[in-house]
C-alpha cells in the first residue's frame, strides 16, 4: 500500500474505517522532507463515545464469549499479518515519524513478537483453589477488567500500540486506542489487520486525537474501565487526576533521564559505541534513551573524545535509505525545543564537543550532539530533552556514580559498563530504575517487564505482570459439605 498525499485516513470504529462525526481531518507532514504526506481524521468527543460503545458491545457480545484458545489463535493470526505486511508498516512509520527505516523495521518485528508472546501467555491465565479448611471450598477466577483506553505517543506508534493491545486482547478486554494525531498511520493499519485476521468488530477501535480534547474525553468516559498511558510525566500526572474521582484503574509508562555509567575498567570502545547507539537510536526520541553518560574521572577525557568521534560518525540522512542510522526529529517545532535546551546547556557552562546546531535544508534534522563538562544539577542533566543530545558527567567512585544516577526525578532504565561483574550487580541494587542492564545497551524485550520507578510511572509492559493489569481477581466461596453452623443460631 503506497502512502500518497491525496489519501485520507479515517478513524477505525467497530471493525471498519469511519469518518469523524464531530472531529476533523488534518494534513500530515512528512518530517524528513517537510512535504505533505496524507490527510488523517482526528476524533471528537462524539467519535470517542461511538468507539467506547462499540468496545462495550463487543465485550458483552462476541469477544466476551470467545474462549481463551481462540483468543490465542487470533493473536497469532494478527502477528502473522504484521509480518506479512512488515515492509508497508515500516515505510508508513518511517514517513510518518521521520525515523530511520532500519529502526522501524526492527520496531515492526517487535510489534509482531509482542502479539506472539501474549498469544502464548493466554494459557497462563488461571485461577487457583485456596485451602482454608473445614467444609468451605474457596477458589479464584480471573476475568477481564473490561473496556480499556490505551494512549500511545508519537515516537513508537506501531510498537507501543502492540505493547498496549496485545495484553489487553489476551486478557479478554476490548480497547479504544488513541495514537497521537500527528502519527496515526500504523496504528490504523494494525487495526485493519486485526479485522482481517478475524478479531471481531469493536474489539479494537482507533481514535487519533490530541490529548486535551480526544484523550481527556476518553480517560474521563464512564464506559472506560482502565486507562493505560505512555507519554510525558506531566500528562501522566493529569491522567491520574482524571482517574481519581471514579477510582479508575490506571497504568503509566512515563519519562526518563536514563544514565549509562562507565567505569575505568570497562571496555571503553564497546561502552562508548553502545552508549552512542543508546542515545542516537530513534534520534534520542525515546523514553529509555541513555541521555546521561556518567564517566569515572580517570578516563573522562578519553571517553569524551571517543563519544564525540562516534557522534560524528553516525549516518544521518534520508530515513528511507537503508544505510541511514538516524533520521529526522518528528517536527520542526520539536527540533526548536531540542535546540533551545542545547542553548540552555551552553549558557549553564556545558561545552559542545559534537553537533549542537540545527541541520540546514528541508526536514526536521538535528545532529548527534555531545555536551561535556556538564554538572549533575544542570538543566541538560535533569530534564528530558527527547532528542539526540548526550550530557557527559564525571564521577569519583562507585558511591558517587550511584548518587548521581539516582539524583533525578526519573527511574526508567540504567546501564553500567564495567569489567567487574560483582560491581555490576551491586549497582543493579543501588540504582533506582525499572530496568538495569550490565554491559548491554538493550533493555526491552517481549517477556521482560518494562516500566519505571519514581516519576517514570508504575505498572509494567511486555511481561506476564502486564497481563495481570488487564485482569480482575474474583474470589468464590461455597459450602462443600455440611453447612457451617449458623453463627447466630437463627
Amino acid at each position: 500500500m503506497a502512502v500518497a498525499a491525496e489519501r485520507e485516513y479515517g478513524l477505525f470504529i467497530e471493525g471498519e474505517s469511519a469518518e469523524p462525526s464531530d472531529g476533523e481531518v488534518r494534513d500530515l507532514i512528512e518530517p524528513a522532507t517537510g512535504a505533505a504526506l496524507a490527510r488523517a481524521a482526528v476524533a471528537g468527543p462524539g467519535d470517542v463515545d461511538r468507539a467506547v460503545a462499540a468496545a462495550r458491545a463487543a465485550l458483552e457480545g462476541p469477544w466476551g464469549k470467545t474462549p481463551p484458545n481462540e483468543r490465542s489463535r487470533l493473536l497469532h493470526a494478527l502477528a502473522d499479518a504484521i509480518v506479512a505486511n512488515r515492509k508497508e508498516l515500516a515505510e508508513l512509520e518511517t514517513r510518518n515519524v521521520g525515523k530511520a527505516l532500519a529502526s522501524t523495521k526492527a520496531e515492526v518485528a517487535v510489534a509482531a513478537e509482542s502479539f506472539r508472546y501474549m498469544a502464548s501467555a493466554v494459557g497462563s491465565i488461571e485461577g487457583a483453589t485456596r485451602p482454608i479448611g473445614g467444609s468451605i471450598l474457596a477458589y479464584t477466577l480471573k476475568e477481564p477488567v473490561g473496556v480499556c483506553a490505551q494512549i500511545v505517543p508519537w515516537n513508537y506508534p506501531v510498537m507501543l500500540a502492540a505493547w498496549k493491545l496485545a495484553p489487553a486482547l489476551a486478557a479478554g478486554c476490548t480497547t479504544v486506542l488513541k495514537p497521537d494525531a500527528a502519527t496515526p498511520l500504523t496504528a490504523l493499519r494494525v487495526a485493519e489487520l486485526a479485522a482481517e485476521a478475524g478479531i471481531p468488530p469493536g474489539v479494537v477501535n482507533v481514535v487519533p486525537g490530541d490529548g486535551p480534547t480526544t484523550g481527556a474525553h476518553l480517560v474521563r468516559h464512564p464506559g472506560v474501565d482502565k486507562v493505560a498511558f505512555t507519554g510525558s510525566t506531566a500528562t501522566g500526572s493529569e491522567i491520574m487526576r482524571l482517574c481519581a474521582d471514579p477510582v479508575k484503574r490506571v497504568s503509566l509508562e512515563l519519562g526518563g533521564k536514563s544514565p549509562a555509567i562507565v567505569f575505568a575498567d570497562a571496555d571503553l570502545e564497546d561502552a562508548v559505541a553502545s552508549t552512542a547507539y543508546g542515545i542516537y537510536y530513534s534520534a534520542g526520541q525515546s523514553c529509555d534513551a541513555r541521555s546521561r553518560l556518567l564517566v569515572e574521572e580517570s578516563v573522562y577525557d578519553d571517553v569524551v573524545a571517543l563519544v564525540a568521534a562516534k557522534a560524528g560518525a553516525v549516518k544521518v540522512g534520508d530515513p528511507l535509505d537503508p544505510e541511514t542510522q538516524m533520521g529526522s526529529l518528528v517536527s520542526q517545532a520539536h527540533r526548536e525545543r531540542v535546540h533551545g535546551l542545547v542553548e540552555t546547556g551552553r549558557e549553564e557552562g556545558a561545552e559542545v564537543v559534537a553537533g549542537g546546531e540545527p541541520a540546514e535544508g528541508a526536514g526536521a534534522f538535528y545532529p548527534p550532539t555531545v555536551l561535556a563538562s556538564v554538572g549533575a544539577d544542570r538543566t541538560v542533566a535533569q530534564e528530558e530533552i527527547f532528542g539526540p543530545v548526550l550530557a557527559v558527567i564525571p564521577f569519583a567512585d562507585e558511591q558517587d556514580a550511584v548518587r548521581i544516577a539516582n539524583d533525578v526525578r526519573y527511574g526508567l532504565v540504567a546501564t553500567v559498563w564495567t569489567g567487574d561483574p560483582a560491581r555490576g550487580h551491586r549497582l543493579a541494587r543501588g540504582v533506582k530504575s525499572g530496568t538495569f542492564t550490565i554491559n548491554l545497551p538493550y533493555g526491552a524485550f517481549p517477556g521482560v517487564p518494562f516500566g519505571g520507578y519514581k516519576q517514570s510511572g508504575f505498572g509494567r509492559e511486555q511481561g506476564l505482570e502486564t497481563l495481570q493489569m488487564y485482569l480482575e481477581t474474583k474470589s468464590v466461596l461455597l459450602a462443600s459439605g455440611a453447612r457451617p453452623t449458623n453463627p447466630w443460631g437463627l
